[in-house]
């Protein structure tokens, strides 16, 4: 278990249901991205923990052999799967726009107290609806409620549907909610003029480095979140000192280019991100002197601090131009004078 405090100051993560806090509140779905349809699926658990009984009685985890009294407090729990699914299917890693790192501080930040990372292996996907309902939920979990999206799927070859976990769940009396589709102008309805939320819709989005669209259908900016290492230390060479950061293998790149930025210190027991600087930011392999691996560096606007392995969380808020190979560093740095102007205009108006 990571993070563990089960007080409501963090989230409880784990790999095995019999470490899980019991009885839960369950959201239950992929979650990569956490956006704005997510969101609407995980509402509901929180409002059980918001209504709940005793919610100042620590109940022990399932693997336990201590009693469970009368009055518990249900436990707000993500029901997530590791590897992701697409992954586990087509055997190629994915890159994902939450890493388990970012994915527990969102959920923190939500006001969620478990997440729950089901081994997605051979023997779940053989499970029948009615085993994985009977076996996760009812057993291990002892879920008093569960939460999906309208299009979720779940067990043997994604034969049940969220109407079925509906019927399934309703014999064991616990109910099931079932979130309407979220869509980018939020409306609700199936209008074919309207585009629905999406992890794969928002890949596509950042693809073209819109990150300002991205931003309004994840209902936040969209953050790279990763520890400073040191790297060649040509940006100081040129008046342009940068922050390199070492991200998570499985992070999700958007365009490459230059971004104006606002950079956040992280902390691992808060939710709260320190905010340090306005910046900005090239996601690229820098052509100008010949690069080949993709680095990600940051310039902070009037900062001199030493960031070394800090934490740092950047929030993308405006795409400034695509990677560009110029002539010579003087070009080069001629034009991250040109970027710094056209960010800081960005962030004053």
């Amino acid at each position: 278990m990571l993070n563990l405090s089960p007080n409501g100051c963090s989230v409880s993560v784990t790999n095995s249901t019999e470490l899980a806090f019991f009885p839960a509140a369950v959201a239950l779905g992929k979650f990569d991205g956490l956006h704005r349809g997510h969101q609407r699926v995980i509402q509901p658990i929180l409002k059980a923990r918001e209504t709940g009984e005793a919610k100042d009685l620590l109940i022990s985890p399932a693997s336990s052999n201590f009693p469970v009294s009368e009055g518990k407090h249900v436990y707000s729990t993500v029901v997530t799967f590791n590897p992701h699914p697409q992954e586990f299917f087509s055997g190629k890693p994915r890159a994902l726009l939450t890493p388990l790192d970012e994915k527990v501080q969102q959920l923190r930040s939500l006001g969620v107290e478990q997440l729950v990372l089901l081994p997605f292996d051979r023997e779940l996907c053989s499970l029948t609806p009615e085993e994985f309902v009977e076996k996760i939920l009812v057993e291990q979990l002892q879920a008093t409620q569960v939460s999906v999206g309208y299009d979720f799927h779940f067990g043997s070859k994604r034969s049940g549907t969220a109407q079925d976990l509906q019927i399934i769940a309703a014999r064991y009396n616990i109910p099931v909610a079932i979130a309407p589709l979220e869509t980018e102008d939020g409306d609700s309805s199936s209008s074919p003029e309207t585009n629905p939320i999406s992890t794969s819709f928002i890949r596509e989005v950042l693809e073209t480095g819109d990150v300002e669209r991205a931003k309004q259908l994840l209902g936040r900016a969209y953050s790279l979140i990763g520890t400073v290492t040191k790297g060649q230390q040509l940006g100081r060479t040129i008046g342009f000192p940068t922050a390199n950061l070492e991200l998570p293998k499985d992070k999700f790149l958007p365009r490459l280019g230059v971004y104006a930025v606002r950079i956040y210190r992280v902390s691992d027991t808060s939710a709260q991100l320190e905010p340090l600087a306005f910046g900005v930011m090239n996601i690229g392999n820098r052509p100008t002197i010949n690069g080949i691996n993709t680095i990600v560096e940051v310039h902070l606007f009037d900062w001199s601090d030493d960031l070394y392995g800090q934490k740092l969380a950047v929030q993308l808020e405006k795409f400034i131009r695509p990677e560009t190979k110029f002539p010579s560093l003087e070009a080069l740095k001629s034009q991250i004078q040109q970027d710094c102007i056209t960010a800081k205009v960005f962030f004053d108006t």
